[in-house]
């Protein structure tokens, strides 16, 4: 990730205020608390008006939050106090999405998957529901909507926050701003398919440019690599998106010829640093087929190539040498590193030079 995004407070929170109420204060007390019924949410008047509103509509959104709600109340009244401390150090982990990224080793997160099949019951109606709260069906509905406000305008809030308008994950594609009518979809950072508890967290939210988001991550799991020839997964880091200290990736290009016009894949390598965030930096290129899109970049006859014509043909005409252009380009990349994709277009062209492409340009 070339850069980490601004996390911006939103009046949305409040819905995963809300989940969190349901979760620690009504299904993990279920096995003590009775018959399912509206008091059991008296002590949180919002969420409490919220679901008296679901309970007499007949609203697909409003059947749907409140009906699983219920169901998944009746299955956990049947378990037990482990099971219950378990569920709750999967719930605080799948939530924690930083401590997730930096792969900390006290932080239990848990998949679909790796519920026992025992409890295969609860697992599916934990599955239908988290999959189905990002779902405008439910988020548009009056009711909640005038409680957590809506997705636009945490975009609208998030945009005055973030103003690279460039996509972290990849930083060659726009991101739509505030002059388009349309937003970026939000990516579930932790697919939301895959890991339950966290699909409405804003934290778990990442707006992501069309390429990096249903292109390339899809539903990729950043946190659990393919499974090896073994069958067998270990947790990996990952970057966080929020991160407030997050470090500059370095990247150095190197190509074996210098028939540029000749290049292939093969005879570009890019290297990727620091090396203290070799193993984040690894997980990025696998998820979001770095290393193949930066190529292609390099590679396409308007950018790569366009770039070594701006050195050889306009800069020539103007009477300055490839050194010059390298030096203001170097200037330009600390100032304006997303402008033109100067991070990738700085390492590409000294990796030409390096290989005696610009030896002919002298100067008129």
């Amino acid at each position: 990730m070339l850069f980490s995004y601004t996390y911006v407070p939103h009046q949305m929170e409040k819905m995963q205020e809300f989940i969190d109420f349901i979760f620690f204060e009504v299904w993990c007390k279920a096995p003590d608390s009775g018959l399912f019924d509206l008091s059991l949410f008296a002590t949180k008047p919002e969420l409490h008006e919220v679901m008296q509103a679901f309970f007499y509509s007949d609203a697909k959104g409003a059947d749907f939050f409140y009906g699983h709600v219920e169901r998944i109340y009746d299955l956990f009244s049947k378990l037990d106090e482990p099971q219950i401390e378990q569920f709750k150090q999967w719930y605080w982990g799948n939530n924690n999405v930083e401590k997730v990224c930096a792969n900390d080793p006290a932080t239990q997160l848990v998949r679909y998957a790796d519920i026992p099949v025992a409890l295969k019951d609860l697992s599916d109606q934990l599955s239908s529901f988290f999959k189905g709260l990002y779902s405008q069906s439910l988020l548009d509905l009056v009711t909640l909507r005038n409680k957590i406000g809506d997705i636009d305008d945490h975009y609208s809030s998030f945009l005055k926050a973030n103003k690279a308008g460039k996509c972290p994950f990849c930083g060659i594609s726009d991101l739509h701003g505030p002059y388009h009518t349309k937003r970026e979809a939000y990516d579930h950072y932790l697919p939301k398919a895959l890991y339950p508890f966290n699909s409405i967290n804003l934290r778990n939210l990442v707006p992501a440019c069309h390429n990096c988001n249903s292109s390339y991550k899809t539903s990729k799991d950043p946190a659990h690599p393919v499974k090896d020839p073994t069958g067998s997964t270990k947790r990996r880091k990952v970057f966080y998106p929020y991160c407030t200290d997050a470090q500059p990736i370095e990247i150095v290009v190197s190509i074996t010829k210098s028939d540029v016009s000749a290049l292939t894949p093969q005879d570009v390598s890019i290297h990727f640093g620091p090396a203290t965030l070799v193993d984040e930096i690894d997980t990025w290129r696998d998820v979001y087929g770095i290393d193949e899109r930066y190529k292609a970049k390099v590679l396409g006859e308007n950018d790569g190539k366009y770039w070594i014509t701006q050195v050889l043909d306009e800069w020539k005409d103007e009477g300055r040498s490839p050194e010059a252009f390298l030096q203001m380009l170097a200037k330009q990349t600390l100032k304006s590193p997303f402008a033109e994709a100067n991070f990738l277009k700085m390492p590409f062209l000294e990796a030409c030079r390096a290989k005696g492409v610009f030896d002919a340009a002298d100067p008129l």
